[in-house]
């Protein structure tokens, strides 16, 4: 049986904090909620939104539709061998308390993915990323269910294509699955810690830790997080807003040029990546307020929500910083976030 609540707010589960309504809600705990939906031919004409924990979406209105709230349950030990473990995660279980249980039992791989909002189920969508690494590293496999059809199939990391914030889910495959587990290939012993990115470096050295291990790893990134990007249970926010920018290499060298203290980053000998958060800082947003809503004054990736403030409103000021960065730049950043 599927149980449906009329009329819901959703202001409970995205982190933006905006309050919408759903015309239907429901939890779906087990694959078999989502079969009993596929029976309903009331329900599966609506539009349909699926949540994995509402932090990587804005809601500008109300939702005519169906809203589907994974909270598929299950940690489970599939493959352990002498230097890494697999690991599968029901898509419903929340991404940071994972990431923590996996620290605790000494595995490896996902330390600097710590603190990131969310549950596991929307983290290949997004190919969740940060200070060095990539859902993708860890990556075995996923298993969805086809809403057409209703057959259940296991995707590698390959089935997925995954890009820089991309993945064929947010592509041809969107709306039209839903992943019920994700499992992940960690270390269990030699773990290969990353500690190039440039705050962890410094963190680890101010707390003279040169040879951490992957608990100091997390403890440094979460406090390099907490301390950077504002806690969306205080202050709604999605996260980084924007994606930052390829661009081909002869472009950045006339950026560089024009704007020789521009970042930058090497992505291949025809491409270079540039900080958004620089671009849209410097074209003037970090900081600036417009009643209760913003451009954060620590990060300019992140609009934030200071109470309020409807998803348009955010929309809205995300238009002007593109066509501010455009403007000055020729640069088209893309959102992140996913706009409903």
């Amino acid at each position: 049986m599927i149980t449906l609540q009329h009329n819901r707010s959703l202001l409970p589960f995205n982190t933006f904090g905006i309050d919408v309504k759903a015309s239907l809600y429901t939890e779906i705990h087990h694959e078999d909620h989502i079969r009993k939906y596929r029976e309903r031919a009331d329900l599966t004409k609506l539009p349909l939104l699926i949540l994995g924990g509402g932090s990587n979406i804005l809601l500008t209105q109300n939702f005519p539709g169906l809203v589907m709230d994974i909270r598929i349950k299950g940690r489970v030990l599939k493959g352990e061998h002498q230097e890494r473990v697999v690991v599968e995660f029901g898509a419903g279980e929340n991404w940071h308390e994972l990431v923590l249980y996996c620290i605790a039992q000494g595995w490896g791989g996902i330390e600097n993915l710590s603190l990131i909002p969310g549950k596991i189920g929307a983290a290949p969508i997004q190919n969740i990323g940060a200070y060095g690494v990539e859902l993708k590293d860890v990556f075995e496999y996923l298993d969805l269910l086809h809403l057409e059809t209703g057959q259940i199939k296991r995707f590698d990391a390959g089935d997925c294509k995954f890009g820089y914030r991309d993945s064929i889910f947010k592509q041809e495959l969107k709306g039209k699955v839903v992943i019920l587990r994700v499992a992940l290939c960690l270390t269990r012993k030699n773990h290969r810690v990353k500690t190039d990115y440039g705050d962890i470096k410094k963190e680890l050295k101010d707390r003279g830790l040169r040879e951490p291990c992957i608990k100091d790893i997390s403890d440094v990134v979460i406090s390099i997080r907490q301390r950077k990007l504002p806690d969306p249970a205080e202050t709604g926010n999605g996260g980084s807003f924007f994606k930052n920018p390829e661009v081909p290499t002869e472009i950045h060298d006339l950026l560089k040029e024009k704007f020789p203290e521009m970042p930058s980053y090497f992505v291949n000998e025809a491409t270079m990546k540039i900080p958004a958060a620089w671009l849209i800082n410097e074209a003037g947003w970090k900081g600036q307020t417009f009643g209760n809503f913003g451009i954060h004054k620590d990060h300019a990736l992140v609009l934030v929500n200071y109470g309020g403030a409807s998803g348009k409103d955010i929309f809205d000021l995300s238009t002007r910083i593109l066509n501010s960065v455009k403007e000055q730049f020729g640069i088209e950043l893309e959102r992140e976030v996913n706009v409903i």
